[in-house]
């Protein structure tokens, strides 16, 4: 059977492959593009793999699909009948009886209740009787499904932004079954959106967005009515429709109005139309299985008369009905459906789009490893005790040395120990004996925190504390219904499941998996001890949930690996280098241009409506609630004048937008409208487009400029404080067979020598043993040689232009501009840079190729002759300054004579004759009057200050390097990488023209090193979006 998740996949990944062609909104694209880091890493800027794939699938849901609904959904992916209805689930024998009449049984499943019990068809029921596009995303525990939720909303508010007019979705309502896992979305708060927008659409989300929790005791939700961009976030208590109190009329109702029960019911319902009043409204819930539940549908009855069995449909669970009702009152545009567990009573849930299982999160590295570690003890109920005992003794002895990884110098959490009772009254018969076995290991009760349902706010709140504090002293939890959805406990090792529990709602499941939740750096597997009992409980479970087995869980390992690493040194001095940018311009000498600009004026644009007045009643509903209806008849609109600009201030915008001359553009619109007259401000728009046909014509031309080059930006890294100390951390992922290519200074010969000379961020992940060798090498090399060498920098490891300036520019054969960072930087005192690439000796034909063809004046053929010439160019602009070499490695080992040159750099070996340069200091220098005038520059803010200082020293003559023909491609703004079709590099949402500013991305990114020059221009007064064709060879270049 392939399931519906399995055939989506297919075309996921042959839309991935394609580079998300979606021609409508090309825009999203940009957004998918920029999980990536940029260059050859793979290396995910946020997002862990499975949440990049569950927002893929989103996406071509939305818009390669069209957001269907579920049947729709399985008519566009099944096209050949017996495959679809085996993935529905529904057998042969089925679609006999219906004659082989695929509508006829559809029908049937959806109206006859006796077929549906008889033949076990409930969750697909649920599927076909929905009105609106509901898909699940069914991700294992530690997969991190409130980020997800937090990264669609995200993204879908971005393209309502950049789409206003499109099918994007303008408000979101997030559901929690319970206080715990509301507690847990307090994350979306603390999601880092600027590392899942890029930076062009971050800044308007980050503006727009007002996220909102429901608080106990508010009478509404704090929300401005009929707005956009909210994000609630409640439990399903606060918000869902109540039924009324009592069984009465409405005069009983009012009887009795104002009791306690009465005004939950009146507040909740309240809430309710207030977020029924929000457009374009998508519905998100959280462990999903509470939506649907044991109720899915309803509940078979005996009817009181026949004695027969009826469906009775009054049984949906209530947050069904909410988004039913939010269905009918607003234009809901989707809703998802998050859980880790998507099964009913052993049926699969029929609308499954994402299946993200405990053994590909072990795979991932996202959990804990299980191999070799379930442990099933023989032994029954009566034996509860001798289970404690031999539980307590295992976890002391293998655990209670374990530690998470340090963090920022601070040890890690110590390894926690969850047992789970089914009750309180065995939690309380067994604690003497958990007490008598730590006791016996010298170990005080002081570590032991006991938690139910009932427990006391203090003691859950102590609870709470455990996951997040690693100094709380407790570390074995006797737990009675806690400590499952929504409790996340890194430092979880070990689960113990003592006597049989209930098997209700994969409790046995959810317990028994808690300790999984892995993080970076940790090495040391998770243990769970069952009974025999709950260990078959548990088999069934994992069957029906993940398809997997006890058996298949414990031989899973690893197949990737997640560490932290540490920025040590986040102020590294900037490299301070000129680059060539290309910028466009009007063509010079183009009769358009030169043409006197001319407007007619717009004859087919409408005026703006008029404001609407609706009249409202209050009325008294059947349950004695009081509402508002609108009377009959609708709403009065009120005549207004449309608003208009006199000539000049039409012209200033209009001339500050495209970059014309002011004088140019009055005389046109007073020779279009009259001398005096006024410009309708609903005009520019269209006057607008004229421009843009008379003066489209643009070239492109290189300019040099100045730019100060940061190896590592700090402003990039997760920021926490630690210790009382600011601490920059990120998160990286690599292969597991690569873990032994990830070395920090302890791996090394002398730590602290390579602390001092190296490691500005730990620890580094190369690419290859040669690169690892090379820096072994070099820190060898510093150890025993007389030296000015300031650093020797391992920069391949960080692509991510958020965290680095250095990466160089290439023109791909797809058209577009890649990035490109070298392996490694070495820095010397009196300001030159080594910058070092190590390449498989294959590549050397290659390369050396087009490096002379560069010398030649031609263009490179080869992808990595590109990546060379393209850092061989900056050079050839800073030969005073930079240096660039390429090492060849034959296998795992360097070839010798590439370490010459290398050595002759940490020396200072390069003679001035023969560079035919002057050392320098990391200063522009000049002369004036025969006197050396050094210019000392200084980053601040991202710019360049410039002051200089006269020193008597006799002037030096200062050679000047060859500047090449060709140089880098740099850009400012992101769009000028991945443009949408038909808008200008530079441009605003819709295409502003942005002719005057460098294309930097560099300087796009804010960091305190990034300089540029930017012509002399005033920004545009108005936001109002342009649509403005593409420059000459602006996609064939991949601006």
């Amino acid at each position: 059977m392939t399931y519906l998740y399995q055939a989506l996949s297919q075309r996921v990944d042959a839309w991935r492959t394609a580079n998300y062609p979606c021609d409508e909104f090309p825009a999203i694209r940009e957004i998918l593009e920029f999980a990536l880091e940029e260059g050859d890493s793979g290396q995910l800027r946020y997002l862990r793999r499975a949440q990049l794939r569950a927002l893929e699938t989103y996406w071509y849901l939305r818009l390669v699909l069209g957001t269907p609904k579920v049947p729709e959904l399985y008519e566009q992916l099944f096209e050949d009948l017996p495959d679809r209805l085996d993935a529905m689930g529904v057998n042969e024998k089925l679609f006999k009886e219906a004659k082989y009449n695929y509508s006829a049984l559809i029908q049937r499943v959806r109206e006859d209740n006796q077929f549906v019990r008889d033949n076990h068809l409930e969750s697909l029921r649920e599927s076909l009787t929905l009105d609106y596009a509901s898909y699940i995303l069914a991700l294992a525990m530690g997969a991190g499904k409130t980020i997800l939720m937090g990264s669609i909303v995200a993204t879908e508010f971005a393209m309502a932004m950049e789409y206003p007019e499109g099918p994007f979705v303008q408000n979101a309502l997030i559901f929690a079954p319970g206080k715990t896992i509301l507690s847990a979305l307090r994350e979306l708060a603390d999601v880092p959106y600027d590392k899942l927008l890029p930076p062009r659409m971050h800044k308007p989300f980050a503006a727009s967005l007002k996220l909102t929790f429901t608080r106990d005791g508010d009478k509404q939700i704090p929300i401005v009515w009929g707005s956009t961009f909210n994000v609630i976030v409640t439990n399903t208590e606060k918000i869902r429709i109540q039924k009324p109190n009592m069984r009465a009329n409405a005069q009983q109702a009012l009887l009795f109005a104002g009791t306690k029960t009465e005004e939950q019911t009146e507040l909740a319902n309240l809430r309710l139309q207030a977020v029924a009043s929000l457009p374009h409204l998508a519905v998100f819930s959280d462990e999903a299985h509470h939506t649907y539940g044991q109720k899915l549908l309803g509940k078979w009855e005996k009817d009181k008369e026949t004695g027969e069995l009826v469906f009775k449909d009054d049984g949906i669970k209530k947050v069904r009905r909410t988004i039913d009702y939010l269905a009918a009152e607003t234009n809901l545009v989707v809703v998802i459906n998050a859980t880790g567990t998507p099964y009913f009573e052993r049926q699969p849930l029929r609308d499954v789009v994402v299946w993200y299982g405990l053994g590909e999160g072990i795979r991932d590295g996202v959990l804990k490893e299980l191999a070799n570690n379930i442990k099933v003890f023989d032994l029954g109920d009566g034996e509860a005790d001798t289970l404690v005992a031999n539980v307590i003794e295992d976890f002391v002895r293998d655990y209670w040395a374990v530690r998470l990884p340090p963090v920022g110098g601070n040890p890690g959490a110590p390894a926690r120990l969850a047992l789970y009772f089914p009750n309180i009254e065995t939690r309380d018969e067994l604690r003497g004996a958990v007490e008598s076995a730590l006791a016996l290991r010298g170990i005080g009760t002081d570590t032991i925190l006991a938690v139910d349902g009932k427990s006391s706010e203090a003691t859950r709140r102590q609870f709470e504390a455990v996951a997040r504090n690693p100094d709380a002293p407790e570390r074995v939890l006797l737990l009675v219904n806690m400590g499952t959805e929504g409790w996340n406990c890194p430092s979880l090792f070990a689960t113990a499941l003592v006597r049989k529990l209930a098997n209700s709602n994969n409790f046995v499941l959810q317990a028994a998996t808690r300790c999984l939740r892995q993080v970076p750096g940790n090495t040391v597997p998770a243990r769970v001890y069952l009974t025999d009992s709950n260990k078959k409980t548990l088999e069934s479970q994992l069957a029906e949930t993940y398809g997997t087995s006890l058996k298949d869980l414990g031989a899973q390992q690893a197949e990737r690996v997640e560490r932290e690493i540490v920025l040590h040194r986040p102020h590294l001095p900037p490299l301070l280098i000129k680059k060539r940018v290309l910028r466009y311009r009007r063509k010079v000498g183009d009769p358009a241009s030169t043409a006197p600009l001319h407007f007619t004026v717009p004859t087919d644009v409408a005026a703006p409506a008029g404001i609407t007045v609706e009249t409202l009643t209050p009325v008294q509903t059947a349950s004695g609630n009081t509402t508002l209806q609108k009377v009959d008849g609708g709403g009065d609109q009120l005549p207004a004048p449309p608003p208009e600009l006199d000539a000049y201030t039409a012209a200033a915008e209009l001339a500050a937008n495209y970059h014309l001359p002011t004088a140019e553009v009055l005389a046109a619109l007073r020779q279009a409208y009259g001398a005096g007259a006024d410009v309708p401000n609903y005009h520019l728009d269209a006057l607008g487009l004229q421009i843009e046909a008379q003066r489209a014509q643009y070239e492109a031309h290189f300019e040099e400029i100045d730019v100060a080059i940061a190896l590592v930006k700090a402003d990039g890294f997760d920021r926490t404080e630690r210790g009382g100390c600011t601490v920059y951390t990120a998160r990286i992922s690599f292969a597991k067979d690569k873990e032994k290519l990830y070395l920090s200074a302890a791996d090394t010969a002398d730590a602290t020598h390579a602390l001092a000379r190296s490691f500005h961020y730990e620890g580094y992940n190369f690419d290859s043993l040669p690169e690892a060798g090379f820096l072994q090498w070099t820190l060898g090399q510093l150890q025993n040689e007389a030296h000015q060498i300031e650093g020797v920098w391992f920069t391949g490891g960080i692509t991510d232009p958020a965290k680095t300036d250095l990466y160089a520019e290439y023109l791909g054969d797809d058209g577009r501009w890649h990035r490109y960072t070298p392996d490694f930087v070495l820095r010397r005192a009196d300001g030159k840079h080594l910058v070092v690439e190590i390449k498989r000796d294959s590549f050397s034909p290659d390369i050396t190729a087009d490096l002379a063809r560069l010398g030649r004046g031609e263009a490179p053929q080869t992808l990595e002759g590109k990546k060379a010439v393209a850092l061989k160019q900056w050079e050839g602009l800073n030969p005073d300054k930079l240096a660039y070499h390429v090492m060849f490695a034959d296998g795992s080992e360097l070839k010798t004579e590439g370490y010459a040159q290398v050595r002759d750099f940490i020396r200072a070996n390069e003679s001035s004759a023969q560079a035919g340069q002057r050392p320098t200091t990391g200063r522009d220098d000049a002369i004036k009057d025969g006197r050396h005038i050094r210019r000392q520059l200084h980053v601040v803010d991202g710019r360049r200050a410039v002051g200089q200082r006269e020193e008597p020293q006799p002037a030096e003559p200062r050679p000047r390097g060859r500047r090449p023909g060709v140089g880098l491609r740099l850009a400012l703004d992101p769009r000028a990488q991945r443009p949408r079709d038909g808008i200008h590099p530079g441009s605003g949402a819709k295409g502003r023209r942005d002719l005057g500013h460098v294309c930097d991305p560099a300087a796009a990114a804010g960091d305190q090193g990034s300089v540029s020059r930017m012509a002399g221009r005033r920004p545009p007064r108005s936001s109002r979006p342009r649509h403005v064709p593409d420059p000459p060879d602006a996609r064939r270049q991949g601006l």
